[in-house]
């Protein structure tokens, strides 16, 4: 989503990093280039205005201007006001009530409540380690109301049996009473959406808001919308009193106005933000992550997550024994495989890492996940006694491999090839340690 802006700041710093030295027209012509960065993202322009001055104000300190390397003293200045105005400091979602803690969705139809609420839970359920029960609400829609029920039954957690005949308040009223009765500790709900705000729909959420008085009113804002979002979130804001904000679609090709301008307009914090369509794909939102990613520094913290999230623990105990032990199989290759695809696109997993921005540019990611595809075919066609003992592959057995994994022989040699060379360079770290991988690379720098 930042890609855009993220090149005209890299653009901005390398044109401010060739001055021997930094004046007040240099900052002047630096920021001139960021407002257009920032307007161009869609940003709101009193946003823009107020970033811009707080920049000049700390940018034109002795500090910086007497400083060895003052573009990098600009640099974190900027940075620091990009996580100042994405809410600075990290906000956890607040459980602490007595439970149930009743927690609403809100928002406009098409950005994402059904699917969020069941992201929610999953994350309630799996980090927090909470008992959700899921209310869908949306009677209009009764399309939403089995959406919801098949999401359920996928994270096999409760969902209310909603009956479209009844007010949404009375739902409501008897989903919290269920929840009580079985125990469940949050309860979701997922409430009506419009094409646009009506006061109908807000009469019947405050309705809601009164009855079952829910400790948590989050809006669920599509990033893609650019300023409507915002727009939006202070409506419902003026009439709900909200207390979060969930951002869907980061991972879309939108500009990202909106996640740059909804927490100081509002004056809400971002909770969580969409990353994808899948289950898993909602993170706590951590402002000083994005403001280094959308500066090109990457996000290493977000990466070490997505690693201890995904990698199974005995399984990369398995993966590391076998590495100590020199028994590097296909088998074990075919596990680093899906340790890897469970973290994401090549793209994703790049992103986050410091500089490997201009890697991806030079590599062919979309060909690179293919050729991962292709891998997985070809071990999954081989025999376990195959993948264990890999010398047994004969010309006639790789024949074999290659039709069942609709691939060619050569596809199946050069595959061999690669482990061959990969497990010949463990078993020499392994011997060695890790200096003498190192010892056979080419200095970069030289």
């Amino acid at each position: 989503m930042f890609e855009s802006l993220t090149d005209k700041l890299e653009l901005t710093f390398k044109k401010l990093r060739g001055q021997g030295k930094i004046t007040e027209k240099n900052i002047d012509d630096a920021l001139r280039e960021v407002r257009l960065a920032l307007l161009e993202a869609d940003v709101h322009i009193g946003v823009v205005k107020s970033f811009l001055e707080s920049v000049k104000t700390k940018s034109l300190g002795q500090e910086v201007l007497q400083s060895l390397t003052p573009e990098q003293q600009f640099i974190k200045i900027v940075r620091d006001e990009l996580i100042d105005l994405l809410g600075g400091e990290y906000r956890e979602l607040d459980l602490k009530v007595a439970p149930p803690v009743v927690i609403m969705l809100v928002g406009l139809q098409g950005s994402g409540k059904t699917t969020t609420l069941a992201k929610l839970a999953r994350y309630l359920r799996k980090d927090k380690k909470r008992k959700p029960y899921l209310v869908p609400v949306d009677i209009y829609r009764p399309a939403a109301i089995d959406q919801l029920k098949i999401l359920g039954e996928e994270l096999e957690l409760p969902v209310h049996d909603s009956d479209p005949a009844v007010s949404p308040v009375t739902l409501c009223q008897q989903a919290l009473e269920t929840a009580k009765q079985r125990f469940c500790d949050v309860l979701l709900i997922d409430t009506a959406g419009r094409l646009h705000i009506d006061e109908e729909l807000m009469e019947e959420l405050s309705s809601i808001k009164n009855t079952v008085r829910p400790h948590q009113i989050l809006f669920v804002a599509d990033a893609m919308t650019g300023q409507d979002a915002v727009n939006q979130a202070i409506g419902f804001d003026g009439k709900l009193g909200l207390t979060g904000i969930i951002l869907t679609k980061l991972d879309g090709d939108a500009r990202g106005g909106a996640a740059l301008s909804i927490r100081q307009m509002v004056g809400k914090p971002i909770l969580f933000s969409g990353v994808g369509e899948k289950l898993d794909a909602l993170e706590p939102f951590y402002p000083d992550r994005l403001a280094s990613r959308i500066l090109g520094m990457g996000d290493v913290l977000s990466l070490i997550d997505k690693v201890q999230q995904n990698v199974e623990q005995k399984e990369a105990v398995r993966l590391q024994q076998a590495f100590q032990k020199q028994q590097f199989t296909l088998e074990e290759f075919q596990l680093q495989l899906q340790q890897i695809k469970k973290m994401g696109s090549v793209n994703s997993l790049l992103e986050l890492i410091p500089g490997a921005k201009k890697i991806a540019s030079q590599v062919d990611t979309e060909k690179a996940e293919q050729e991962m595809k292709r891998v997985e075919a070809i071990i999954n066609s081989m025999t376990l006694e195959e993948r264990r003992n890999p010398a047994i592959l004969n010309g006639r057995r790789r024949l074999r491999i290659a039709h069942g994994s609709g691939t060619t022989v050569t596809d199946v040699n050069r595959l061999m090839k690669q482990f061959m060379e990969m497990k010949k360079m463990m078993q020499r770290v392994s011997k060695m340690g890790v200096r003498s991988l190192f010892s056979r690379m080419p200095n970069p720098f030289q």
